[in-house]
């Protein structure tokens, strides 16, 4: 039995009488054994009033993307799953034409919808499938599979070798996003991007100047979702990529620092990402910071992906506050700085406020757990403030600063140190769950209290009482409303003593 949507898709081409493939990332990750539920076709022509036919017929969402090359989306919410299928007419006379435009080899298996009964293999009882992952696959029915696909540029045997290869030089003129898009395709593959396409990707990289920042974005966080990003960021910037999709990160090339780093500001930076990849792989059996960092954002860029980002700008504010004192090098305020310029560096990527806002503040707040770690064994009265400040973003910080100090290797670095910052650092992300699981805090005073019982009105003051009273009340200082008051009097009083 045959997926019900692509059974339409199927009746819509023989109705129209006009050829339609299936082609592209669907096939290539089922034949990898990845499941994935996002469809494209090719359509001999009539690409859009077709999309807009089974859009209709299956009640999704029609999405015009492009009038002038003929591209639509019909987007399916079901089982709390959203499936996509993108339709897009040929651009050339015949599919062989038209796939030698698709970008990789192995985005150009295809196969014609009318095989499609021929190639399905399992009907689940949640939802019918087809080309089930490869371990599920038997030798006949990968027999019956490979009888069915079209494979006119090699794309099964690159995808065999692990290879990712153009299909002519003149791809990434065609489209440059193209460039960022192999990358994206080696740090989720794990495959190698051929020499010539490598080469090639070089000589047309201004182009990406051309892209919108929408789509760019978009590839660059599939790389930062990725558990080789760091890796595959250093690629990128080898080939001088990463500067033309985040123009203002050439501010830290050569900038030096002092005797606690070996790396300069940017190739310390870059390390931080290949560090953070390995502690992210360290706490993968962890399930509270695993549900944490799994968390989505208004985009659905996950949460792992935006540290990594902010990872790879947390000292961008350096080189503007270098000072030279004495014999040696200071960055006071940098944080501050790195902060303005993340949120320019965010804008310009078009990211939704929500993580704009999320990765200023990983920015700002990056060296707090390095002055925790500057003491034994931090007060509470620092913990509690720390938590205060950073709220929800408090173990994102913890572990952004973990990979950081593992990037600071100079010589006034001891090994004592730097297992002393990861002890605090641990300690701190245990003590920020257990504290998510204890009952919520309610505090003493509000600022009803405030109103009501020693007639003020609201202003700054009203804050800083509250904020003071909540403190005192965490370390134990103050127990019952009654003491609460009295120390929001004192608090009035010394105002009025100022003045």
């Amino acid at each position: 039995m045959l997926n019900p949507q692509l059974k339409i898709i199927q009746q819509l081409a023989q109705k129209r009488k006009v050829a339609v493939y299936l082609v592209g990332g669907f096939l290539r990750d089922r034949l990898l054994g990845i499941e994935k539920w996002d469809f494209d076709f090719a359509v001999e022509k009539n690409a859009i009033p077709f999309a807009r036919s089974f859009a209709d017929q299956i009640k999704g969402a029609f999405i015009l993307l492009d009038q002038e090359n003929g591209c639509a989306r019909v987007a399916k919410k079901s089982d709390g799953r959203i499936t996509t299928f993108d339709f897009a007419d040929f651009r050339q006379k015949t599919f062989k034409g038209d796939l030698k435009h698709r970008d990789f080899t192995i985005n150009t298996i295809a196969l014609d919808v009318q095989d499609l009964n021929e190639c399905v293999i399992l009907s689940g009882s949640e939802e019918s499938k087809i080309l089930p992952p490869k371990r599920r696959q038997d030798d006949d029915s990968k027999r019956m599979l490979n009888r069915h696909l079209i494979d006119a540029y090699c794309g099964i045997k690159d995808l065999n070798k692990k290879i990712i290869r153009m299909t002519s030089r003149h791809v990434f003129k065609e489209d440059p996003l193209r460039i960022l898009r192999a990358y994206s395709l080696r740090a989720i593959l794990g495959f190698k991007i051929e020499a010539k396409t490598l080469g090639q990707m070089k000589k047309d990289k201004e182009l990406i100047f051309n892209v919108s920042a929408e789509r760019i974005r978009e590839e660059l966080f599939k790389v930062l979702s990725s558990e080789k990003s760091g890796q595959v960021l250093k690629e990128m910037d080898k080939l001088g990529v990463l500067d033309r999709v985040i123009p203002q990160v050439s501010v830290m090339y050569k900038c030096a620092q002092g005797g606690y780093h070996h790396l300069d500001v940017w190739r310390h930076s870059l390390q931080t990402v290949v560090e953070l990849d390995q502690v992210f792989d360290e706490v993968r059996n962890n399930p509270d910071i695993q549900r944490y960092l799994d968390q989505p954002f208004a985009a659905e860029h996950k949460r792992r992906a935006l540290i990594k980002f902010a990872m790879l700008l947390h000292d961008i504010g350096k080189p503007e506050t270098k000072k030279k004192e004495k014999d040696r090098f200071s960055f006071h305020s940098h944080e501050h700085a790195g902060k303005r310029i993340t949120r320019i560096v965010a804008k310009m990527l078009k990211l939704s406020s929500d993580e704009r806002y999320m990765v200023e503040d990983l920015v700002r707040w990056h060296l707090r757990p390095g002055y925790l770690s500057n003491f034994k064994r931090p007060s509470e009265k620092a913990i509690y403030r720390y938590f205060r400040d950073t709220k929800k973003e408090a173990v994102s910080i913890l572990l952004l600063s973990l990979a950081d100090q593992r990037a600071t290797r100079g010589p006034l670095t001891s090994e004592a140190d730097q297992k002393h910052h990861e002890k605090i650092c641990r300690t701190l992300i245990d003590r920020y769950f257990q504290d998510q699981k204890k009952e919520p805090f309610v505090p003493l005073l509000t600022g009803h209290d405030l109103i009501k019982k020693l007639k003020l009105k609201p202003s700054p003051l009203f804050g800083k009482i509250l904020k003071e009273s909540a403190e005192q009340q965490v370390l134990g200082k103050i127990t019952s409303k009654e003491e609460a008051l009295k120390l929001a009097k004192a608090i009035v009083q010394q105002e009025k003593d100022k003045k």
